[in-house]
């Protein structure tokens, strides 16, 4: 028992340094206050990635006859929906930067904590203690008051600086982010259904999961004319390093969602948020 709980501190310990240095990351490889790359192929890489580690990882634990059997549409299909979900939250987030400022957005989405903990009591058939309901709460208010109080006032002077913040946002808006936050703990719940209601190892049922990530990520890079990037232009070494840890995340994320819970990787994302804040003002 000992030796578990050991395992799991170190995995959640890992997902929460990768996650929490994400957007630092992300910071070191701008250019000019820019992106130098094309946001759209570094997430069909870290797709890819994910993709290639599983089939490495189910060969090598000897299950490589799982994939000589034959497919069966009513066993694979149920893994293209978490792909078409998240593909379709990447393109909320930037559809809803056109009815809101971007401290809204970062506010609001803490919603996406009772959204995912709600469709996990409905969807799952999960009942939470109140204790546990407490818990999740005081985590979404600690998110939104963290991201409230990151907020930039440097620019306020005079009454806007007793007003406080202006933050901006229209009933689209507002009906945006309600559905982004309801995609979002959707695709967390329904892929930890998936995952745990079939029983296959967990690679083969990642390899499942991926092939439909890159292929749909694929087919939206490839298929962008607003892009004005080569699919591999602006790639540093940093950029690499981001495929690496993300892609690192992505297969942690898929052990806890078999064997663990959602709950569980929402505190993951919240201890990221100190571990952020920590990794920014050693950057500063």
């Amino acid at each position: 028992v000992a030796k578990l709980r050991s395992s799991w501190g170190v995995l959640l310990g890992l997902m929460v340094l990768i996650y929490g240095s994400h957007a630092p990351l992300i910071t070191l490889t701008k250019v000019d206050g820019r992106v130098p790359f094309n946001p759209s192929s570094c997430v069909v890489m870290i797709e890819l990635a994910k993709l290639l580690i599983s089939l490495v990882t189910l060969v090598l634990t000897g299950g490589a006859s799982a994939l000589r059997a034959p497919l069966h549409l009513v066993l694979v299909a149920p893994y293209a929906v978490p792909a078409v979900l998240y593909a379709l939250n990447n393109n909320l987030v930037v559809l809803m930067q056109a009815y809101m400022d971007p401290s809204s957005y970062q506010v609001l989405s803490n919603l996406k904590i009772a959204s995912t903990a709600l469709l996990y009591s409905v969807c799952l058939g999960k009942r939470l203690r109140p204790v546990q309901w407490l818990a999740l709460g005081l985590l979404m208010g600690a998110g939104v008051c963290h991201s409230y109080s990151s907020l930039d006032l440097g620019e306020l002077e005079g009454d806007e600086a007793e007003e406080g913040p202006r933050l901006h946002i229209t009933a689209w808006g507002l009906l945006l982010v309600l559905v982004y936050c309801l995609i979002s703990g959707l695709a967390a719940v329904y892929t930890e259904r998936v995952l745990k209601s079939q029983k296959l190892p967990l690679s083969l049922q990642n390899i499942y999961l991926y092939v439909f990530g890159v292929a749909i990520n694929g087919l939206s890079s490839f298929s962008s004319v607003a892009s004005e990037k080569s699919f591999l232009e602006g790639y540093s070494g940093v950029v690499w390093i981001i495929i690496a840890g993300q892609a690192a995340n992505g297969l942690l994320m898929s052990v806890v969602l078999k064997h663990g819970s959602g709950i569980t990787r929402l505190f993951v994302i919240s201890c990221s948020i100190q571990q952020f804040k920590n990794l920014c003002l050693d950057l500063l």
